[in-house]
């Protein structure tokens, strides 16, 4: 399984967002080893594939959450491979939590690593968790381009400029207002004050 799943996120991501991907799994399974969680090591590998599937072409047309297009396409992986529903379910909130923070850190550990491997990918932290061992051979066998910062926003805000609706609430709204200046974030306030119970 695990094999086909990196053929699949191979054939379908940039290697920008695989290699991302496989690192986000590094990054999570060393991070589980070192607290001594105990967790499945396949479910968190296919997890880790799936995070950012839903910013690709693929999706462009879809309005929904990115990362919910990410965590459908891996529940349907999961159940072609006949999966345990508790497992898949695992895996399905995994990948649809992993931009959000709070949460994904008191649930399984599937998920929680998930969220760990992205945030110390994308955004270092949890770095000095790790040995310079470690980040040097997770980084030699899935290399990090010294640009990488912004081709992560550039490939944020290709997968995510179609649906803007779907950042609300979300960090990812960051993406659109960095690239696009006239991108107009949605205010919870603005949203309670002009609801029909105010009117």
């Amino acid at each position: 399984m695990a094999r086909e799943v990196t053929q699949l996120i191979r054939d379908t991501e940039s290697e920008l967002l695989f290699s991302h991907s496989t690192r986000v799994y590094f990054w999570g399974a060393l991070l589980g080893e070192r607290k001594g969680l105990a967790f499945d090591p396949e479910l968190l590998y296919v997890a880790a594939m799936f995070h950012d599937l839903g910013l690709t072409e693929i999706y462009h047309q879809s309005q929904l959450r990115f990362e919910v297009d990410s965590a459908n396409a891996a529940r349907d992986f999961l159940r072609g491979h006949h999966i345990a529903e508790a497992d898949i379910e695992k895996v399905w909130n995994a990948v649809a939590l992993h931009t959000t923070p709070g949460i994904p850190e008191h649930m399984h550990s599937e998920i929680a690593l998930v969220q760990a491997g992205a945030g110390m990918d994308v955004a270092g932290r949890g770095f000095e968790l790790f040995t310079d061992a470690q980040r040097e051979a997770v980084i030699a066998a899935y290399p990090r381009d010294t640009d990488f910062a912004h081709q992560m926003i550039d490939a944020f805000y290709h997968g995510l400029q179609h649906r803007p609706h779907s950042t609300f609430g979300t960090f990812n709204d960051d993406f659109l207002a960095c690239k696009d200046p006239g991108f107009q974030r949605v205010n919870l306030c603005s949203v309670i004050l002009s609801s029909r119970w105010e009117r």
